[in-house]
């Protein structure tokens, strides 16, 4: 057995029990006991990691923890000075996915992913998805697993996830794109919310016999998802949502001018 003594900064305090938050404490590790596993035994998962320090040296998951080690752990918000000089960057454990992100969200966040969707962000759900699923597709199509559940992203297999602290859907999508910078990338109203696939541009007559009388008479440009054939106008929702992707970070003065309204005949009343 040896001891270290650890520190978690910022919001990875939040894992942590409250008389351990905000301090450095002492914790007894196992003999080759490595950052990883003691980082996740204390309760923080290893996907909320951004650097590690060990006695003030930049160390990766796998090091083997000696005793009298100190252990610093960083989150990616963190504001860090290292080095002598301060100011130098850290080298990230993870690479962060790169381009477009890919997510797949856990049964308890549903409301989530629809939203992400219909920011145009690629987003897998079933709440009827398991945890060997939702690992299965992360690793399978290089994911990022959104979830509550810090037991999930503990799993070795998982190498880009996040945490999600907040409780309500539209508060969860601020959340995500504060940490992952989404909103340079977000494509509103360009992805199907039911299907996950793209919309694409529809004369209205091909949809004329699809469509609400009052729909008919109001609106003349719509987008269909070709999977589930349901057609997307600017309706009753669009200004509603597409303030609250103005909220979360949306930059350009108006992005939502190409994009048909999340509003279908299936689903008019849809409430993020």
């Amino acid at each position: 057995m040896v001891t270290a003594t650890f520190r978690f900064y910022q919001e990875l305090s939040d894992f942590l029990p409250r008389e351990r938050r905000g301090r450095t404490f002492a914790a007894d590790c196992a003999r080759r006991s490595t950052t990883k596993h003691m980082i996740e035994a204390l309760g923080v998962p290893h996907t909320e990691v951004e650097m590690v320090l060990v006695n003030g040296a930049e160390s990766g998951f796998d090091r083997m923890l000696e005793d009298g080690d100190h252990v610093a752990v960083y989150s990616r918000f963190a504001l860090l000075e290292v080095g002598p000089h301060g100011g130098v960057g850290p080298e990230r454990l993870r690479e962060r996915a790169r381009e477009r992100m890919r997510f797949v969200a856990d049964a308890h966040l549903g409301g989530m992913a629809r939203l992400l969707r219909m920011a145009g962000y690629d987003t897998l759900y079933d709440n009827h998805y398991h945890d060997d699923h939702v690992e299965d597709l992360a690793d399978r199509d290089d994911r990022i697993v959104l979830t509550r559940d810090r037991e999930l992203l503990k799993r070795r297999s998982i190498v880009h996830g996040c945490y999600i602290h907040a409780l309500d859907p539209p508060q969860q999508l601020r959340e995500l794109f504060g940490r992952l910078d989404l909103a340079g990338g977000a494509r509103p109203f360009s992805l199907c919310l039911h299907c996950n696939l793209p919309l694409s541009a529809v004369d209205k007559a091909s949809v004329l016999d699809r469509l609400p009388a009052s729909v008919r008479a109001l609106h003349d440009s719509f987008t269909t998802c070709d999977n589930c054939r349901r057609v997307y106008w600017k309706g009753s929702h669009y200004q509603r949502m597409a303030a609250l992707l103005a909220a979360v970070g949306q930059r350009s003065e108006d992005p939502l001018d190409d994009f048909a309204d999340v509003e279908s005949p299936e689903e008019s009343d849809f409430h993020p």
